[in-house]
């Protein structure tokens, strides 16, 4: 089933104009993993025609979102129908900005036979773009996957064939009022979809770590934002979960118990990487 996956569900959302580097970059880091994937552009704003923003969004989108923003929204939506047009069973949807952290494909292997015991309908955040981690106390041996009630924004996720039909079975009568990540907390609000979080995370997106910019950031990329961005993710991930978090979501049949720190690794220690990347 990974096999299939990475050959034929792996898709990224981008731009065709302005993020030349970011397609090489992509097309080197995921031909390094052995990954086949196809780029999303068809939502580029050279295509915008009314009638096609008016079958997915509000009548006043244009009012709420910037080109790019909106441009990045739809490419999420036309991901979706990919989906369901090619039945697969799951899909990998990237932003062109992603940053492995660890062995993407190892780590993929890690989880994936949580992922094919979830019930049908589900979204799995890869990411740690919000800086949202379980705390310690939600974190079980050997257990990946975390039910949250929000995403960790839309730069990193797995997402099923059923996830994918209930969205767009809402989106026909109900129309998408804002930025996909905003629309995301939405539809998990609303049941529509299942939220999970990966812990640890396996990608963390250049927009935010400072090292690229993005279609949707606005933020230039620095060594003051590379700096400032580690300070707080050491401190999130490896301080602040010493408290509950509020988003994750626990079963009556889920036992807490807190594991050190060192066990809740994937096989290469974000410590390590995380000095070696500053």
């Amino acid at each position: 089933m990974i096999e299939k996956l990475l050959k034929q569900g792996v898709m990224v959302v981008h731009a065709l104009k302005g993020y030349e580097y970011h397609e090489k970059r992509i097309i080197e880091l995921f031909d390094q993993m052995g990954m086949s994937y196809e780029f999303v552009t068809d939502g580029d704003p050279i295509y915008f025609r009314q009638e096609i923003l008016d079958k997915y969004f509000v009548p006043n989108i244009r009012d709420i979102l910037s080109d790019g923003v909106l441009s990045c929204t739809l490419n999420h939506i036309f991901a979706l129908e990919r989906i369901v047009e090619k039945e697969l069973d799951y899909a990998l949807i990237f932003e062109n900005d992603p940053f492995f952290l660890g062995n993407f494909v190892e780590d993929l292997e890690l989880i994936f036979n949580e992922v094919e015991s979830l019930d049908k309908g589900f979204m799995i955040s890869l990411e740690n773009s919000t800086l949202r981690f379980p705390s310690y106390w939600d974190v079980k041996k050997d257990k990946h996957l975390y039910q949250a009630s929000t995403c960790r924004m839309s730069g990193s996720y797995i997402i099923d064939q059923q996830g994918a039909i209930n969205i767009l079975r809402e989106l026909k009568d109900n129309k998408c009022p804002t930025v996909v990540d905003g629309w995301h907390d939405q539809l998990i609000q609303q049941n529509i979809i299942k939220m999970y979080w990966v812990h640890p995370p396996m990608v963390e997106e250049g927009s935010h770590n400072g090292h690229l910019n993005a279609t949707i950031s606005t933020k230039p990329r620095s060594q003051y934002r590379r700096f400032a961005w580690q300070m707080q993710k050491f401190y999130k991930q490896y301080i602040r979960r010493i408290f509950p978090n509020k988003y994750i979501i626990k079963t009556n049949s889920e036992k807490v118990c807190s594991i050190h720190p060192k066990d809740q690794l994937l096989p290469q220690s974000r410590v390590t990487m995380m000095l070696e990347e500053f």
